[in-house]
């Protein structure tokens, strides 16, 4: 439904005021701009387009930045025990060459968890499984999470394994002494009570313990000296002490626990925050040490200090998504080039094989085009197609038809450049009116604001353009709803390339891109919302 302040509030009427002023000064820079762009013979990724990008830094510049970040102090990460080895040795790398330092503090992963809570400081929480995680962002004290590894349960014994213990029923019908950390804290322990009270085991299974300890490395610890015969450890822990090894067993493979990592709302250093993040997950830095530890790591990506990215996106969305692209560049430390043009111009560019690492559609039209490269996408708005007028409405126009009147000169969309023409071909044949409107058509250009340049301009007498174009010139323009005609409603698809590098990356573009903030943006700008149901 459209919002109070909508520059169209009634079907087929001219709106009141629309919001703010765009200066004609500022307007004709922006034309000239897109102009030579357009006409620039760029080389790399990015056609030919309205492309921005944040410029590159030189290697004095990196070598300041760091310094600066070591200055600051330590990053102060909560780690569960069970992640102790493998995360020391990453942050260690990750200190030398970034030359960011890292104060790691262990603990049970609920133990951790409830320190965050309370204390409202730390930059990082790696709990010893992604359940935690949940936790906390319900809670709102993570906001981004990276994810690493996986590991599972296993029964840890002396090593020959004196008892005799090949699994857990014989576990339970023997009288070993058995270790457990906290179920209450550890995580190991809270998902094997988990699937134990699914089956009706655990209260048989909790009075076969002869020890409680609060972490999965202590109880690992007192079968290594021999003061317990069993406990139950993770199969990564098994490898990080001499006197104890691993039996498998059946039903504690279904024991896994996944791995990951979530930046802290309360850290005051965000940015270096994720580049540890990402330096963690990163095939070859943190995941090399992950995978020498025994975890089944995920698909990491080439570590970069600062990411390039590409992003392709249709004209007219620029204003809804500048600023959020910004801030995502400021926050996770990389560098967005933006290329937008006509969706019809950006396809035939992916179409010749230079394909972005994500791209945002006018129309899904267009991103079917290309749906070979972008096979999962999700719809994030939706923008109206209306006829603009000069203020006033001098021509009395009050729909589609009245744009066949005799001498009346119109200006649309190329339907071969972007979504906008597409659409308002498909729009004048549902209204049966192509034929006699194409005779008034004097222009046809590959973005909305071209048109609404010329209108201001005097050129042209009407506009078939998009709602989000007339949003910043009313106090030159008024808009015709178009009734009736769903097809003069576009969805904008956001789409991540899979042959991309940087597809987490773009993953968390998209997550800010669905925020609450980036919401608003969107309205303001004249869109409406279709908020995805989940990542692309």
């Amino acid at each position: 439904m459209p919002r109070k302040n909508h520059p169209c509030r009634r079907l087929g009427k001219t709106s009141g005021p629309l919001l703010g002023v765009v200066l004609s000064v500022v307007a004709a820079v922006v034309l000239v701009g897109l102009l030579w762009q357009l006409s620039a013979d760029k080389p790399g990724p990015a056609p030919s387009g309205s492309g921005t990008g944040t410029p590159g830094t030189s290697d004095n510049d990196a070598r300041e930045a760091r310094s600066q970040e070591s200055e600051q102090g330590p990053l102060l990460v909560y780690c569960a025990a069970a992640l102790k080895k493998t995360v020391e040795t990453a942050a260690k790398r990750f200190e030398a060459e970034c030359g960011i330092p890292v104060q790691l503090q262990f603990g049970p992963s609920q133990t951790l968890l409830a320190n965050i809570e309370v204390s409202k400081t730390g930059d990082l929480y790696l709990p010893a499984d992604d359940s935690y995680l949940e936790v906390s962002r319900e809670k709102g004290l993570t906001v981004e999470q990276l994810s690493f590894a996986r590991m599972h349960a296993v029964i840890g014994v002396a090593k020959g394994n004196p008892k005799q213990i090949d699994s857990l029923a014989a576990l339970l019908a023997g009288n070993a002494k058995l270790a457990l950390a906290n179920p209450d804290a550890a995580a190991i322990s809270t998902l094997l009570r988990e699937r134990l009270k699914a089956g009706g085991r655990w209260d048989q299974f909790l009075g076969r313990v002869t020890v409680q300890k609060g972490t999965v490395t202590e109880v690992a610890a007192d079968v290594g000296v021999g003061a317990v015969d069993a406990a139950i450890i993770w199969d990564v822990t098994a490898r990080d002490f001499q006197g104890v090894e691993a039996v498998e067993d059946d039903e504690l493979r279904h024991v896994t626990a996944r791995v990951a990592a979530g930046v802290l709302r309360s850290s005051r250093r965000p940015q270096a925050a994720l580049k540890f993040a990402r330096y963690l997950a990163a095939a070859d830095r943190g995941l090399e040490e992950f995978a020498k530890d025994g975890f089944e790591v995920v698909e990491g990506e080439a570590w970069e200090e600062t990411p390039e990215l590409v992003l392709y996106a249709g004209s007219m969305l620029r204003p809804a998504i500048e600023e959020t692209v910004t801030a995502f560049e400021q926050r996770e430390g990389v560098r967005v080039t933006r290329v937008y043009n006509g969706c019809g111009i950006l396809v035939a560019e992916m179409k010749a094989g230079r394909l972005p690492d994500a791209y945002f559609a006018c129309d899904r039209e267009f991103m079917a085009q290309v749906k070979d490269s972008f096979p999962d996408s999700a719809d994030l708005a939706t923008n109206q197609l209306v006829i603009l007028v000069k203020k006033g409405n001098p021509f009395k126009l009050r729909g589609l038809a009245d744009l066949t009147r005799e001498g009346l000169r119109v200006g649309i969309g190329h339907e071969k450049q972007c979504a906008m023409g597409w659409l308002t071909q498909r729009t004048f044949k549902e209204a049966k009116l192509s034929e006699q409107v194409m005779k008034n058509v004097v222009v046809q250009t590959p973005t909305g604001d071209m048109l609404v340049n010329q209108l201001r301009a005097g050129s042209l007498d009407a506009a078939v353009a998009y709602l989000s174009n007339a949003v910043n010139s009313g106090d030159d323009l008024d808009a015709i709803m178009i009734e009736n005609l769903p097809c003069a409603i576009a969805v904008q698809p956001f789409g991540i390339s899979k042959e991309g590098k940087h597809k987490e990356l773009m993953t968390r573009l998209f997550a800010m891109l669905r925020s609450a903030e980036s919401r608003q943006r969107f309205l303001d700008a004249g869109f409406q919302w279709a908020q995805a149901e989940s990542a692309p």
